[in-house]
């Protein structure tokens, strides 16, 4: 066992503690350092550490705490039987949490009074079950909104309490709500990865991808696993990836025709290429791994780790997919980077296309970490061959445009002493 499996196992086996926290949000720093003063009225300078009188929580952040431990005590015994408790009356406890919590700080996103009268009369008149029905959608798209303006003011505990609950109910949207605001702490990354691998809900797994920011090795590989090797009903739920990359890809198409705004046009024609070579030849499955290459926050360390672990299938998918990405920047040299096209033409997947530098990398780890294995796939021979010759003609192109670089530098500054 390696160190770092050492290390990744002990953490594993750690009981969490079920406590909440004292404080599990960023307190309100107005008021709390004018009242703070030292206990002793001459302090030691030589002291590294001196007691202060004084600090104490403000009122409206006591208020806040005080909420979310009563409506964590509350959700809990809720979960506890989830064959009791439906989707309408989380829904509804969630709500008037979030209600309150927008009161104490000021934040307005409930229901007006007419709305309220409408869906009450709505129950009167046809039950409870019916207006559920009726209102459902609009009662969990108004939770989502006010996630989003309150969610923060939740705290750790509750928010990781409130995404086993979205979990539980299967209420996606929501959980995909959380995770874009970035609700969800690092610890819970593990419960998450698992319960859409084993939910089978490959688009909320690519947002994961891209808000989480410290996956560990263990949940790297599982979604390797996930999408290197995809099942069928896997692949039926990665329709609404590709649905994203073919409507990103058709925009990028509508903005190069409009030749109405000259500045934007060079900036269109690098996004359509861009997002031409990642679009096409690619399964749903691949451009779900596009998430994972391009990500700048995936630790090498980790992913290093997790690549190590594939069995011979999906080191056989991945090359295969490396090598088609190889083959790409081989034949479309000027397919780079395109950082202004998601300001500039909404067109944000350019920044979720990887480098030739990711792929490089990546190919890399995959044969340090399991060179022996792959000389035992002969069908993998000639593939890692014409690897091997598109990445030297790579190479040679890079080092004659230094070359052609260096040159014209230098005549820029020729004219410039001249």
């Amino acid at each position: 066992m390696t160190l770092l499996e050492a290390i990744s196992t002990a953490v594993a086996s750690q009981e969490r503690v079920d406590s909440q926290s004292d404080y599990p949000f960023s307190l309100s720093q107005e008021g709390i350092f004018a009242n703070v003063k030292p206990k002793v009225e001459s302090p030691n300078p030589g002291t590294l550490v001196n007691p202060i009188t004084g600090w104490e929580v403000s009122g409206s952040d006591a208020e806040l705490i005080k909420l979310g431990k009563s409506f964590s005590s509350k959700l809990k015994s809720k979960l506890k039987d989830t064959n009791r408790f439906d989707k309408g009356e989380f829904v509804s406890m969630l709500k008037q949490f979030l209600e309150k919590i927008g009161e104490k700080v000021g934040v307005p996103g409930g229901e007006n009074e007419e709305m309220k009268d409408l869906v009450e009369n709505t129950e009167l008149l046809m039950g409870k079950d019916v207006a559920g029905l009726v209102w459902g959608n609009k009662a969990c798209s108004d939770v989502q909104k006010m996630v989003e303006k309150t969610g923060v003011f939740m705290g750790r505990d509750v928010s990781g309490l409130v995404l086993k609950g979205c979990v539980r109910l299967e209420m996606w949207e929501l959980v995909e709500t959380l995770v874009s605001n970035s609700l969800v702490d690092h610890s819970l990354n593990s419960y998450l990865v698992s319960s859409l691998v084993e939910k089978q809900r490959s688009d909320l797994l690519c947002v994961v991808i891209k808000q989480a920011s410290d996956l560990g090795a263990s949940e790297l590989l599982s979604i390797l696993k996930y999408f290197l090797c995809p099942s069928k009903e896997a692949v039926s739920t990665m329709v609404k990836v590709r649905e994203e990359w073919d409507s990103q890809a058709l925009l990028a198409i509508e903005k190069l025709s409009n030749k109405e705004v000259s500045k934007k046009s060079r900036v269109a024609e690098e996004a359509s290429i861009l997002l031409m070579v990642a679009h096409d030849g690619f399964s749903p499955s691949e451009l779900c791994l596009h998430y994972l290459l391009a990500s700048s926050d995936v630790d090498e360390v980790m992913f290093s780790s997790a690549v190590s672990k594939l069995n011979g299938n999906e080191m056989r998918s991945f090359i295969r997919y490396l090598s088609k990405w190889m083959k790409k920047y081989e034949r479309f040299p000027q397919a780079g980077p395109c950082p202004k096209a998601a300001s500039m033409l909404g067109l944000k997947l350019c920044d979720w296309v990887p480098k030739l530098e990711d792929v490089t990398k990546c190919l890399g780890l995959i044969i340090d970490e399991n060179f022996s294995t792959l000389a035992l796939y002969s069908d993998l021979h000639e593939e890692l061959k014409a690897i091997e010759r598109v990445a030297d003609g790579l190479a040679s192109e890079s080092k004659l445009c230094g070359f052609v670089a260096n040159v014209a530098e230098r005549l820029k500054l020729g004219d410039a002493n001249n």
